[in-house]
């Protein structure tokens, strides 16, 4: 029988499992970032892709596939348990390096990112529910933040690697040895050294409360346009994730484009990312001061820095405003994850993260398609203009409509209770029209 004790939350507690599923999400974002750099051109310069519209596609199919699957991930982490969940996203991705390395043609890139999709958004949506479950509420802003910091870390590091691999020998195969390594050894480690984390969640709420054991139907209503501040909140995540895209697409095009090589563009884009690793220190500010004032302020600094880099021409200052933009993303992406982690009942904060993480990643497909669209009928400063000019409406919808949700001194509460009575269910509109 399982004992208080050993239900006892915290990251001390616990840090030796905490520190393999930072590992773990550090292999996650090795993984995606070692197509930062290389794919892009890859269509461009090898497999003879032309329009922008079409490079653009292969995020598409990773967006797609990612959001969707994360809403499911949610739910099937509570259901099954984090860790079958976490060893079928790493299965998914070991056949992903052979599939970049022996494509024929763009399609099969398209179709290699439909399994770089699913194991984004499988891996990395247990990474963040076991470290919260870990964490425990006093810690979760801590939880998050070490996590996307530590995952896009590891985006950075691998644009990185692979960009100075394609520069030394060439685009295809070198550089895809390299996440070979990291899928095969993060699979191991998932099935050998992880521990089920359910328990401490589902230990964590009362059973009882008006708020638990929502039915996943009412979850996804309630986490998408049921209550005004997880809407605000679900916007924001899919447009900053706009910012993600013009970073994988339109970056690299336009810097070679401007007579950047290509290892200096790996730079650039790994500054981005690398700034990510800051979201250590702004989770565990938000725990602190709240999460709406970074939040708020993310939104507006990374669209200023998107903004900025087509008014500059020479390398010193894009990797300012690069890292400029990766610092405003490093304030809001933590804290926006963490908004509905502490809105939802712990019975449904899973599929609740799954809800946001779903429209959060379908930004890429979005911001895939209306980048691609600006650099293929206008130019590729455009898609900058365009990105930045969304970021700050979105910043402003943040700033009118999303309450505080730290569990000590938040103003947000749920917008009705989740059953009145026999039959009926949550109403479905927005809190506090």
């Amino acid at each position: 029988m399982t004992t208080p004790t050993e239900l006892k939350q915290g990251i001390r507690e616990h840090l030796g499992q905490f520190s393999l599923h930072v590992l773990l999400v550090f292999a996650t974002g090795l993984t995606i970032g070692s197509e930062r750099t290389v794919v892009p051109l890859l269509g461009e310069d090898v497999l003879g892709v032309e329009s922008f519209l079409v490079i653009g596609s292969f995020v598409v199919s990773f967006g797609i596939v990612k959001s969707f699957l994360n809403l499911y991930a949610g739910k099937w982490g509570e259901e099954y348990g984090r860790k079958p969940v976490l060893i079928a996203g790493w299965a998914t991705a070991l056949p992903l390096p052979i599939i970049l390395i022996f494509a024929p043609s763009w399609g099969w890139i398209t179709v290699g990112n439909v399994l770089l999709g699913i194991n984004q958004a499988l891996t990395w949506s247990m990474a963040i529910n076991a470290k919260i479950d870990l964490a425990g509420p006093d810690q979760r802003g801590l939880a998050v933040g070490i996590d996307e910091a530590f995952g896009y870390t590891g985006v950075a590091v691998g644009a990185w690697i692979t960009g100075i691999i394609a520069g030394q020998w060439s685009l295809r195969p070198e550089p895809f040895y390299f996440p070979a390594i990291v899928v095969v050894l993060a699979f191991l480690i998932s099935i050998f050294l992880i521990k089920e984390t359910v328990q401490y969640a589902q230990a964590e709420g009362d059973d009882d409360h008006h708020d638990a054991n929502l039915p996943f139907d009412e979850v996804l209503k309630r986490a998408t346009y049921g209550d005004r501040t997880l809407f605000a909140a679900a916007q924001a995540g899919h447009i900053e994730n706009f910012v993600d895209t013009l970073f994988w697409i339109a970056v690299p095009l336009y810097l070679t484009s401007q007579g950047l090589g290509i290892a200096a563009v790996g730079v650039v884009v790994g500054v981005h990312s690398a700034m990510y690793f800051l979201q250590i220190a702004t989770g565990g500010l938000a725990d602190r001061i709240g999460r709406r004032p970074p939040v708020i302020a993310g939104m507006f600094l990374a669209g200023a820095g998107v903004l900025g880099m087509v008014l500059v021409d020479s390398y010193l200052p894009w990797v300012v405003l690069a890292g400029v933009s990766g610092l405003g993303m490093a304030l809001l992406y933590p804290n926006l994850m963490t908004v509905p982690s502490d809105a939802a009942h712990p019975t449904w904060r899973s599929a609740g993260m799954g809800v946001y993480r779903m429209w959060r990643d379908s930004g890429y497909a979005v911001g895939a398609v209306l980048i691609g669209l600006s650099m293929e009928f206008v130019n590729a400063a455009a898609a900058f203009y365009v990105t930045a000019g969304l970021m700050f409406v979105s910043g402003t919808v943040v700033y009118v409509w999303m309450e505080e949700t730290h569990p000590e001194f938040g103003t947000h509460e749920p917008p009705a209770p989740a059953r009145v009575g026999v039959g009926k269910g949550v109403t479905g509109r927005l809190k506090n029209p």
